[in-house]
């Protein structure tokens, strides 16, 4: 029996980055033969063990062969012959087949040293194209390690291509795409992942709401990018700057879905995008499963984005109306990522980064105002039924407007 440490931590070492899990491979073992040494059995597609003291994973040494569609559609083989090259020869890409024996031994029989010096993303073998769930993965890894220079090689995204071209995305589970995803933003290039995943045809059938976009125009003066597409992974790098949050990321690529709902006759106007877009959102996050938190957030910007954008021109009234159609008086931090959301968009324009938006605190400093009234003191005043409510607004509409006042004031 031999023990390698595998994966990620083979990998993150070379590469002088911090890493926490530890894969191990054991080479020349039966699954008896770890529970007799106090191993936990605890995989159930194929044997996958913890040790009894690092409660880390151990497993055995399998080969894996295409009997069906998407990732799961295989039939594996863990029998005490497997060898570690042939474990190996089933990984992804070549900075992720590597293996480390006891003494530190690197042992790297596809040249993943090599590609991490050359800063390259490529396949093992021609069995990457069996598993669909890679196209996702290796564009995810995209993400990760954009920050640091590395690319996918131009072979391995013709392998992506084909495997987009041969329907085989459509066989993925919405968990497991969703889980890929969701891991991608929060790497430190979320962008790079949608990218990847446009580039090789992989979109189509993962986010289709969001691979009707690209090629749809907009105003020039207002993006200079014009291709909504690119608009929108524009904005989604600027909430990456603003914002660690998965829904601030996630919210504000998806924003914009409405566009492709849009009168073409009108183009590159979108007239009532913001109410167009709540109909794809819905179904997007249906379909995938996404988190509620993600989807409220993505559809209140979605619908209500350009009036903050306007905010200067908006009346109290209808600033009021904004939070509590936003819910911004219960939920305050979730309105306080729509504001980032907003400023993602309005910076991800080409040319128009770095641009200040002073709407966000401008709306901020309206919503305290807002929040200053106190609902008691209301009610001491002998106020009830219908007329407290109405009373409780109308002092909510004047503190927003005292504030307005001394804004314009101080200007």
């Amino acid at each position: 029996m031999n023990i390698y440490l595998v994966g990620g931590a083979v990998r993150d070492q070379l590469l002088n980055k911090p890493y926490k899990d530890k894969d191990w491979v054991v080479v020349g073992a039966t699954p008896d033969e770890l529970i007799a040494q106090g191993f936990k059995q605890v995989g159930a597609d194929f044997p996958v063990f913890l040790h009894p003291q690092s409660q880390e994973e151990y497993a055995l040494a399998r080969t894996e062969r295409k009997s069906g569609h998407g990732y799961q559609g295989f039939s594996v083989d863990f029998g005490k012959t497997v060898t570690l090259e042939e474990d190996l020869i089933r990984r992804d890409l070549t900075i992720n087949a590597m293996a480390q024996d006891e003494n530190g031994n690197i042992i790297d029989p596809f040249n993943g040293q090599a590609d991490i010096k050359s800063k390259t993303l490529r396949h093992v073998s021609n069995a990457f194209s069996e598993d669909p769930l890679r196209v996702l993965r290796v564009a995810r890894f995209a993400a990760r390690f954009h920050h640091l220079g590395f690319s996918v090689a131009t072979e391995t995204i013709a392998l992506m291509k084909q495997i987009s071209e041969s329907g085989e995305l459509t066989h993925l589970t919405p968990e497991r795409v969703w889980v890929e995803t969701q891991r991608a933003l929060h790497e430190q290039s979320p962008w790079i992942y949608f990218e990847i995943l446009k580039q090789c045809n992989g979109l189509k059938d993962t986010f289709t709401e969001l691979d009707a976009l690209f090629g749809i125009p907009q105003p020039e003066k207002h993006h200079p990018e014009i291709d909504t597409g690119m608009h929108s992974l524009l904005s989604l790098q600027q909430a990456s700057f603003i914002s660690g949050d998965g829904d601030v990321r996630f919210a504000a690529l998806m924003h914009d879905l409405g566009k492709a709902k849009t009168d073409q006759a009108k183009w590159p106007q979108h007239i009532a995008h913001e109410k167009l877009g709540l109909k794809p959102i819905t179904q997007m996050c249906d379909r995938l499963r996404v988190p509620n938190q993600y989807r409220e957030l993505t559809l209140k910007t979605c619908e209500f984005h350009t009036n903050i954008h306007r905010a200067f021109e908006l009346k109290a009234s209808t600033i009021l109306k904004v939070f509590k159609q936003c819910d911004a008086i219960r939920k305050p931090e979730r309105f306080e990522k729509l504001l980032q959301v907003c400023q993602a968009d309005a910076q991800g324009r080409t040319g128009l980064e770095n641009a200040p938006y002073p709407q966000a605190n401008y709306i901020q400093r309206m919503l305290n105002a807002c929040n200053s009234v106190n609902n008691q003191d209301i009610v001491a005043t002998g106020v009830k039924g219908p007329e407290l409510g109405q009373a409780i607004e109308q002092a909510r509409i004047d503190a927003i407007q005292k504030q307005k006042d001394k804004e314009n004031i101080n200007e």
